[in-house]
């Protein structure tokens, strides 16, 4: 268990402390926070993966262009990478084009 400063006064105090012992300031929950997520819809992108993966309809969907057409072109390289991307979907691993993860909400 760690220090930290309180939100009040500034002076160090236990990390589970709900209240300062010093100034008496609530403390709070810390916040945690996890990777972004993107703002495109998960069962969205997973639907398109299943249903036309081969032909990169997903990528274009999360905005990632470049790959949508290079799938498009080798039919989702002959079905290997479109496995591979629904894969990446379902488990909620798929990023969109600016790097954040399209999860189930």
């Amino acid at each position: 268990m760690g220090m930290v400063f309180c939100r009040g006064c500034g002076k160090e105090i236990h990390e589970t402390a709900p209240t300062c012992p010093h100034c008496g300031a609530p403390q709070g929950q810390p916040v945690r926070s996890g990777p972004p997520r993107s703002d495109k819809d998960y069962a969205v992108t997973l639907l398109l993966c299943f249903f036309v993966g081969f032909l990169g309809i997903h990528r274009f969907y999360a905005g990632k262009i470049g790959t949508g057409l290079l799938q498009m072109f080798t039919f989702g390289g002959l079905g290997i990478w479109a496995f591979v991307d629904l894969i990446f979907v379902a488990l909620g691993r798929f990023t969109d084009s600016d790097g954040r993860e399209i999860t189930f909400r």
